[in-house]
């Protein structure tokens, strides 16, 4: 996956989040969204998602050098955020069987062996709703990571992990994101320590602009 921003801006009435974002997104970067709470990560994010449209500029998507419609970035993508929930009525093994239905998994991969992964063979039957926070999270982590998507979106990933629960997280991205475009929204280090690329929304928030 490779998106790539010209001159992006979003606004919501006449306040711009952000203006003038420049940015080439490549396939298989590692890329840290930085600043403060409020200042527009989250608004970015679901505008690389495809989930929301520019306000001003352009935003271009592509997979395998070929053009693809934002309509169809969810085909490729991992998301998770704090307001993105999960289906609570489901067992752990339905919520994996049907994500799964929809996405492909690497070899070797199947519902028991991301059961395993997250080390909850004991609540495979459990409803979701009754899980601990950060078993849900674990759980976000899993189905972002671990399926063979182009492009995954973190947002807080480490919300609700204590830290043993951080160490799996950076495990799991070493483990399953190398080819892929990771893109974490953040202002804790321990969430993006593994990023080579930063980008800081301040820096797309000129002054006096109306």
């Amino acid at each position: 996956m490779r998106i790539i921003c010209n001159q992006m801006g979003k606004r919501f009435n006449r306040e711009w989040i952000f203006r003038n974002l420049d940015y080439d997104f490549k396939p298989g970067r590692k890329i840290a969204l930085l600043g403060h709470n409020g200042s527009g990560k989250s608004t970015l994010l679901n505008i690389l998602s495809a989930h929301l449209s520019p306000s001003k500029g352009s935003i271009r998507f592509e997979v395998d050098h070929k053009l693809l419609s934002p309509d169809q970035v969810f085909k490729h993508l991992g998301f998770i955020a704090p307001y993105i929930d999960l289906i609570e009525d489901f067992s752990l093994k339905e919520h994996i069987h049907f994500h799964t239905q929809f996405k492909s998994l690497p070899k070797g991969m199947d519902i028991s062996a991301m059961i395993d992964l997250m080390g909850l063979q004991a609540h495979q039957n459990k409803a979701v709703r009754d899980f601990s926070s950060g078993m849900q999270q674990r759980l976000k982590l899993v189905l972002a990571l671990v399926p063979e998507n182009k492009l995954v979106l973190l947002d807080e990933p480490t919300s609700n992990l204590d830290q043993e629960g951080v160490e799996w997280y950076l495990n799991l991205i070493e483990r399953f994101a190398e080819k892929k475009l990771i893109i974490v929204a953040s202002n804790t280090n321990r969430e993006y320590s593994f990023c080579r690329e930063q980008i800081r929304i301040e820096d797309f928030k000129p002054k006096n602009i109306k």
